[in-house]
């Protein structure tokens, strides 16, 4: 019969419809983990509204579009006049809208605000991972501002607003900002101490003139941006708006956008400053340490993202499998597949567990938590988001042919995997930092292990590990060419024990078993057979 051969089988029906928030168990665990009581209620109900809305068709199309209609530069008007402005499609603004309205700058200025924004990160990334920039900035430079308090008594109502206020006019006109970073020079890299970049003070009340080029400068539509430059004191952090007070426009000449490999939504750029206004903030010769505060934060976010895009990677994978039948079954019942979604299931949830209790430090607060914070940020960054891309790549082959088309989803994922490993220092600079922090700070390494000992005794691999770590760590000379394989190691003990303290032991079990007892392969899919992974991959999968 006519038409007989386009009838339809054996296919997923789409993951959408659905609550993003309550169908990541790990996720609602650790926030109810991590919430004391009194915010706890409404914190689980403004992310479920975040996550029902993350989930639904039409904010699923948003990205889809975003993406596909990536920004365009406009340097001057159609009569000649300079303007240095960026178009965005209209899915851009409606995302950036919501995720500023959801709280996702506003951490600082509400009890419990870290990891209800944490979660309402990793929640939102699984959208669109563009927008997370300008929201991640905006958010991480509130501890920067806060060198110079009357900068940030005039600044921080306007970055915690729930307000996203898209017009180009002073800031003190508006309810609510944007704000973005230039750090980063052609002829430096992650090296910041080799910038060019000049500021001639103008007058004693700290505002300067500045002159050079900065190589990255992402959502160069931001309101005002932090940036370093050489002052006669050295390097120096300075404000740089993008508005003046008097309503005419900054020098702010913005040469290119970047062609990039994902994160197409976002507008990555050049440019110049030419006698460009700025404000000091901290004192001169004081950038890195002004601006580190920032950096801190954009790297947990980095976290925060790569565990959002993982978990959404699993989640598409797990329901591909629920539904497909292939050799006489459903796909996840098959014995190579079930071990193939459990070991990405694991290194989602490692990945959500610690990049929440991360933000539960942040919220806490106390000297101890800010030694953790100091080792334990960078050794989450180096890891997590080095095991996005493998783990991106695995779960759309787990669609097949799917996975390789557009239509699926997967291929965005797989183009965005990289990202957060390169953005705010690769992988060596995080290794770095937490060399330097572990030679240079005794109190970091005691936060560390007084955090992972909290799990000594209830499970002889990971007990096994801290020992092994112990005497890694005992021995700092010429550490950095094993740098990556200590980070790596730092990571893999920490991860062991929040998941020992806090996950069902046929997680905690699955994990010491492969990633700490040696009883797993390089690939995944290589969990030992006798593991109970059934129950991790039923814990993986979304209900709809």
């Amino acid at each position: 019969m006519a038409g007989t051969t386009h009838t339809v089988t054996n296919q997923a029906p789409p993951l959408a419809q659905y609550d993003v928030f309550t169908a990541d168990r790990a996720l609602t665990e650790a926030v109810e983990r991590h919430l004391d009581p009194p915010v706890l209620e409404e914190g689980l109900s403004e992310l479920t509204a975040l996550g029902r809305s993350s989930g639904s068709a039409q904010v699923q199309e948003w990205g889809v579009q975003a993406n596909e209609n990536p920004p365009r530069l406009r340097t001057h008007d159609r009569y000649g006049h300079r303007i240095d402005e960026v178009d965005f499609h209209p899915a851009w603004h409606r995302l950036l809208g919501k995720g500023v309205s959801a709280g996702l700058t506003g951490a600082w200025a509400r009890p419990g605000g870290h990891v209800r924004r944490a979660a309402g990160f990793v929640v939102w990334s699984q959208v669109d991972a563009g927008n997370g920039c300008p929201l991640s900035m905006t958010h991480a430079a509130v501890p920067a501002l806060r060198a110079d308090p009357a900068l940030a008594a005039e600044w921080e109502p306007r970055l915690t607003s729930a307000v996203y206020d898209r017009a180009l006019r002073p800031a003190h006109e508006k309810s609510g900002v944007l704000l973005g970073m230039g750090m980063t020079e052609k002829q430096g890299g992650s090296d910041v101490r080799a910038n060019t970049t000049s500021a001639r003070p103008l007058a004693e009340d700290g505002t300067y003139e500045l002159t050079g080029h900065k190589w990255f400068c992402s959502a160069p539509v931001s309101d005002a941006f932090l940036v370093l430059a050489q002052a006669p004191g050295g390097l120096t952090c300075f404000l740089v708006p993008r508005v003046l007070e008097n309503g005419a426009r900054n020098v702010f000449l913005i040469q290119r956008l970047k062609d990039k490999l994902g994160n197409r939504s976002n507008a990555s750029s050049e440019v110049e400053f030419a006698g460009t206004w700025a404000r000091r903030v901290g004192d001169e010769g004081r950038g890195v340490r002004t601006i580190i505060g920032m950096v801190a934060a954009t790297r947990l976010d980095c976290v925060l993202g790569s565990a959002g895009l993982m978990r959404q990677a699993v989640a598409q994978a797990v329901h591909h499998c629920t539904y497909r039948e292939a050799f006489g079954g459903k796909l996840v019942d098959r014995p190579l597949m079930r071990n193939v979604l459990a070991d990405l299931a694991l290194e989602s949830e490692a990945a959500t567990t610690l990049a929440l209790r991360l933000a539960a430090a942040y919220d806490d607060g106390s000297e101890r938590e800010r030694a953790l914070l100091r080792i334990a940020v960078p050794t989450a960054k180096y890891w997590v988001t080095k095991r996005c891309a493998p783990l991106a790549v695995e779960a759309a082959e787990c669609l097949g042919g799917n996975g390789y088309v557009e239509d699926s989803g997967m291929p965005r994922l797989v183009r965005e995997s990289p990202l957060n490993s390169v953005w705010e220092g690769a992988g060596n600079v995080q290794a770095l930092d937490v060399l330097r922090a572990l030679s240079r700070d005794p109190q970091v390494l005691d936060a560390y292990l007084g955090e992972v000992g909290r799990a000594r005794g209830a499970d002889h691999r990971l007990d096994g590990a801290v020992k092994d770590l112990l005497t890694e760590l005992a021995d700092l000379e010429g550490a950095e060419g094993r740098a990556r394989r200590l980070v790596e190691r730092l990571a893999l003990v920490l991860q062991g024990s929040l998941l020992v303290r806090y996950a069902p032991p046929q997680v905690a079990d699955a994990f010491c078993a492969a990633r700490l007892g040696g009883d797993g392969g390089a690939a995944f899919g290589t969990l030992p057979h006798t593991l109970d992974l059934a129950t991790v991959v039923e814990r993986a999968r979304p209900e709809v």
